[in-house]
């Protein structure tokens, strides 16, 4: 599929490009914005733009127990990112597609979708792509974040962030803007129908939902892709946002994926329990300064008569912590950018598990403090990003269990 792709797009701007001089066509090149085709006076465009994101990575993981202190180094050096997109669109069918390929991964394709623009503020989506009933920051593509990493919020909640299904975005407003989403997915998260036969969807599809409201007027037009202050707003913006989430039947820590786990229901056949998200988020932008708050809750429900094996093991209601990551956390972030693209920001999480007397639970007490500096040498399209981070997880008694520093320089290059 991947190099029928290709060969289609060549072939595309090979027939195309001898009318490239014509008025009614164009062809452009700009950094970030990548290739832009534009045919009959814009009615059809075709775009070939992307980013890498090289990185070197230090992590030391120390493990405190009875016997002493252990240490785990790692180093490593990859491109965390090596996005390639595809993007069309035909304005008088109220069509659009986009493709996204991500080469530094195994399963390279992230993004596969058709939209049909019903109206200028309502579009309805469908194929594979970006929920929107994640946190905020995990709602931003790699090359915007604040830090070289994501925060752990992000990694906890989320395993991958797109999966497949039909998405509605709608917008009311002007001075007071309001953003409800809908979505209804497999709730199997990537290639949610697997790699053959005998990897099939598990559970039940998936709902979820956002609600974006700008109280002070819509962000600066490029400012409102990342938490931090590109821009930098002469007037006080604010982005307040909820979303929420429910799989039914979910196989897969978090929700976005599937078979990581079987259950049963009493005549052996495959029952999961439900699984639900609620998040709540504030992103602040002023004269380069930016904060973030973000919430974080999980929780299961439907675990009646499920069992563990086919022995009908019944499943204990603290013994779910040990399949899904059930819990709360709090986050913030909040940074300044300036003028001459230099920016300094910071981030605290803690994370409390739902069931904090059960050790096997899959998330555990625990806080995430870092610090991160940037320098922005051609907009966000070409940056250099350090940052360092301290994790520290407590067991049920409170005591350190163990300590997780790491260290990350990145190189985000938008093409």
């Amino acid at each position: 599929m991947k190099n029928n792709i290709i060969t289609f797009i060549l072939i595309f701007i090979s027939i195309n490009s001898f009318s490239q001089s014509d008025e009614k066509n164009n062809a452009e090149y700009n950094l970030g914005n990548g290739i832009n085709f534009s045919f009959n006076e814009g009615k059809y465009e075709f775009n070939i733009f992307g980013f890498i994101r090289p990185s070197y990575i230090y992590s030391d993981e120390k493990t405190f127990t009875n016997e002493g202190q252990f240490s785990d180094v790692y180093r490593q050096f990859k491109s965390q990112n090596s996005n390639l997109y595809f993007t069309g669109k035909a304005v008088d069918e109220k069509l659009s597609f986009t493709i996204q390929m991500d080469y530094s991964s195994n399963d390279p394709l992230v993004e596969a979708f058709i939209g049909y623009h019903i109206s200028e503020n309502m579009t309805l989506y469908i194929g594979q792509m970006q929920v929107y009933h994640n946190n905020l920051e995990m709602t931003h593509n790699e090359d915007q974040l604040r830090f070289a990493n994501r925060g752990l919020i992000s990694q906890i909640f989320t395993e991958n962030g797109e999966e497949f299904g039909l998405f509605l975005e709608t917008r009311f407003g002007n001075s007071f803007v309001i953003e409800p989403k809908l979505a209804i997915t497999s709730g199997d998260g990537r290639n949610s129908f697997g790699d053959d036969s005998r990897d099939s969807d598990k559970g039940g599809v998936k709902f979820g939902s956002r609600v974006n409201i700008f109280p002070l007027g819509d962000f600066a037009s490029g400012n409102r892709e990342s938490t931090v202050d590109f821009i930098g707003e002469q007037k006080l913006k604010a982005q307040i946002g909820f979303a929420f989430s429910k799989n039914i039947g979910a196989s897969n820590l978090v929700g976005d994926g599937h078979g990581d786990f079987i259950m049963y229901d009493n005549l052996d056949n495959e029952k999961f329990p439900d699984y639900s998200q609620l998040f709540f988020d504030l992103n602040l932008k002023y004269k380069g300064f930016s904060f973030v708050f973000e919430y974080a809750d999980s929780f299961a429900s439907g675990l009646n008569n499920i069992y563990t094996d086919t022995n009908l093991t019944l499943i204990q209601p603290s013994q779910i912590s040990e399949y899904l990551v059930l819990g709360d956390s709090q986050g913030i972030q909040f940074g300044y950018m300036t003028k001459s693209g230099y920016s300094l920001d910071f981030i605290y999480e803690q994370f409390n598990p739902e069931f904090d007397l059960n050790t096997n639970s899959i998330l555990n007490k625990s806080s995430n403090l870092g610090v991160g500096i940037s320098k922005y040498l051609v907009g966000n399209n070409l940056k250099l990003q350090t940052s360092i981070f301290k994790t520290n997880h407590k067991n049920s008694f409170g005591l350190q269990d163990d300590e997780f520093m790491s260290a990350s320089f990145v190189v985000t290059i938008a093409f």
